[in-house]
């Protein structure tokens, strides 16, 4: 692949952390990335975290994928990370934006899930606005659920709350304004949820 210009690779990549609560969290992260088919994406774990990176659609559909095995497994999980798209020198794993847009991951199990998303749209000054008419998007659709400091609450089946993220991934950013930032914390199966 040429040379980008900084801010213009396609390339997304999500760095994140789940924490089964549970003392046997290790087996319950190793099953999830076992019956996750990760091989669109480049992937790198550490000792904190998980990044994942490659093309928008396999990148969202994996991180679904990661929630609702985890989730499956009956355990209050939670989930925090970061979205980015257009950060200047991202490059590193661009051999897999040449795989092609069918998912591998086709569970459609449902699951509900209670998060909280905010979207940095970086150097744009219009910033407000973009955040705005996301939320309104959210509510649109029938997944949001509350306001707050420095987020947005958004919830419902974990199919219908990834598809409003990756909508709203794609629509905070434009051509002028590449470079992009989306946080989300995520709750399932916690008691506190009420058999929501």
């Amino acid at each position: 692949m040429d040379s980008l210009q900084c801010g213009t690779s396609p390339i997304v990549g999500f760095r994140f952390s789940l924490h089964p609560m549970t003392g046997d969290f290790i087996k319950v992260i190793k099953r999830a990335l076992n019956d996750t088919d990760t091989s669109n994406v480049w992937m790198h774990t550490d000792d904190v975290s998980t990044v994942i990176r490659g093309k928008q659609v396999h990148v969202f559909n994996v991180a679904k994928a990661l929630a609702l095995q985890t989730a499956k497994t009956g355990e209050h999980v939670a989930l925090s990370g970061t979205f980015s798209i257009g950060c200047p020198g991202d490059s590193s794993g661009d051999v897999y934006l040449e795989k092609d847009d069918v998912l591998v991951n086709t569970d459609n199990t449902q699951q509900y899930v209670s998060s909280q998303f905010a979207l940095y749209p970086m150097n744009n000054p219009d910033y407000m606005a973009v955040i705005y008419r996301e939320v309104e998007r959210a509510k649109h659709q029938g997944v949001f659920n509350d306001s707050m400091h420095y987020a947005s609450g958004i919830h419902g089946d974990i199919h219908e709350v990834f598809d409003f993220y990756e909508e709203a991934f794609t629509n905070a950013r434009s051509d002028k304004h590449r470079h992009l930032v989306m946080t989300i914390s995520m709750s399932i199966n916690s008691p506190s949820h009420g058999g929501a």
